[in-house]
């Protein structure tokens, strides 16, 4: 980490990295820290609402007792008072587990899950809890108990789902680090709507698991779901995503790598995959992709045009089967608890992508195992593949509310994000400029247990392109004067 300290910017604009440097140097307190986010979720939250659940006199009282640690016994770890959130869809001892629903907020976690020990663990303080959608299965983020997250950027576009409340903290202030998870984008929608950056890791490298549940989910949802971090700097990913991969005993997928892979002999071929699966695909994004890959090849890469193999059958099987794995566990708690809005959007998932009925749904799941291997291998010659994330520029914060047709543009513009989870692959969401003022992205998709590689790519296109946050802020300074 490094400990130079960014004297021109007010403390809750630091990142990760500097804030931990800094206090382990003793050049700024916890307390500090802390309380310079705490005044900024004051100020701004109000209008954001991407923290629904303030653990603010808790994080004061944390970051008290890691002055006297510090001072003591030296770091905690390598996050030792830096503030960051959490998703309320992760258990948080003593606290309600809401996933967005209002039946469930009562729903009190007996623990804490593995990623908030882990964060807790590093020395990091854990200052609110933000928003999702119900039940975490929209595009976007708003529920009837906690209600709309705001985009910083533009209150017309949507923050992403389900981390949106994750990814609009970061865009407002509120933290460089932020935990999200990722069943299918959440992550990495969040990201790109937000100009933040991420990496979606490989199933098995960040382990998960809720007390609070009262039965294990469905197995496609395991193979499928991840946890993970968002932030506005690539190297604050990097170094919450090794504090988060900590190992816990309560997840069986959970592999105990290291975050650092074997060096790989340069130029290390990227593969620029245009394949679009008939989406008529925004010249926004095309342009994006090209200074993307322009970008990775001045920095030393082999860039090269390739479409990874199974692209179209991955897409025929991946959200039928995963709607299949829906109706099978999960449908019943949505018509139990979920508002008149989620369900019917449910059933319009459904109308798009009929669920695979229990026999297709094997069949599937063991033809995924066919298409990773085929990635794999893949992979094997290009370890790096670089893709559109979304193949449009934005959508509107109520876009999945406008029937069949939209739900249906959203899902197919974001092809190379569900893909991905049904192969278990790792995949870096990296900036990649900007369209009509607003930030733009692109993804990196990694080997298995590679999320080094994905990174080490994202912080090229950072460096070409700039901290996209950083320009949201600079407008934020301009209006006030």
């Amino acid at each position: 980490m490094t400990t130079s300290a960014p004297s021109d910017r007010p403390l809750w604009q630091w990142s990760a990295c500097d804030l931990a440097g800094a206090i382990r140097d003793r050049a700024l307190s916890c307390e500090e820290a802390v309380t310079a986010v705490l005044q900024r979720v004051g100020d701004r939250n109000p209008g954001v609402n991407a923290i629904v659940d303030d653990l603010g006199d808790q994080a004061l009282e944390t970051a008290r007792g890691h002055d006297a640690l510090l001072v003591d016994h030296g770091p905690i770890g390598p996050l030792h008072g830096v503030p960051v959130t959490v998703k309320i869809n992760v258990d948080f001892e003593g606290r309600a587990t809401t996933n967005g629903v209002t039946a469930f907020a009562d729903v009190i976690a007996p623990a804490d899950s593995p990623v908030v020990r882990n964060l807790k663990n590093a020395g990091a303080i854990i200052i609110g809890r933000t928003n999702t959608p119900e039940f975490s299965f929209r595009a976007t983020t708003q529920n009837p108990l906690h209600g709309r997250t705001v985009n910083p950027w533009d209150p017309e576009r949507s923050p992403g789902g389900s981390s949106g409340g994750a990814s609009a903290a970061l865009a407002a202030g509120f933290g460089p680090i932020a935990h999200g998870n990722d069943i299918a984008g959440s992550l990495r929608f969040p990201a790109f709507m937000c100009g933040a950056v991420t990496v979606r890791p490989t199933l098995g490298r960040v382990p998960a698991y809720n007390p609070s549940l009262g039965a294990e989910r469905p197995l496609l949802s395991q193979l499928m779901s991840v946890q993970g971090v968002i932030a506005r700097e690539v190297r604050d990913v990097r170094v919450g995503t090794r504090v988060v991969a900590a190992a816990d005993p309560r997840d069986p997928w959970h592999v105990p790598l290291p975050l650092e892979g074997p060096q790989i002999d340069p130029p290390i071929r990227v593969a620029v995959s245009r394949a679009t699966n008939g989406y008529a695909i925004d010249p926004a994004i095309v342009a994006a992709l090209d200074r993307a890959a322009d970008a990775l090849d001045r920095a030393g890469y082999r860039v090269e045009e390739a479409t990874p193999p199974l692209l179209e059958e991955i897409a025929a099987d991946a959200l039928p089967a995963l709607m299949g794995d829906a109706d099978l566990v999960m449908k019943e708690a949505f018509r139990s608890y979920g508002s008149e809005t989620v369900n019917r959007i449910l059933d319009e998932y459904f109308a798009i992508f009929p669920p695979h009925q229990p026999a297709d749904l094997l069949k599937a799941m063991a033809e995924r195992t066919r298409y990773a291997r085929a990635w794999n291998e893949f992979a094997e010659r290009y370890p790096l593949i670089l893709t559109p994330f979304l193949m449009r520029p934005t959508y509107d914060w109520n876009e999945d509310e406008r029937g069949v047709d939209a739900v249906r543009g959203i899902f197919e513009s974001a092809l190379y994000s569900w893909s991905i989870n049904y192969l278990g692959l790792p995949a870096a969401i990296a900036p990649a400029g900007f369209h009509n003022e607003l930030p733009i992205s692109v993804q990196l998709v990694a080997r298995r247990f590679r999320e080094d590689l994905a990174l080490d790519a994202a912080e090229v296109l950072e460096r070409a392109n700039g901290v996209a946050i950083h320009k949201l802020w600079e407008r934020e300074a301009v209006a006030a004067g």
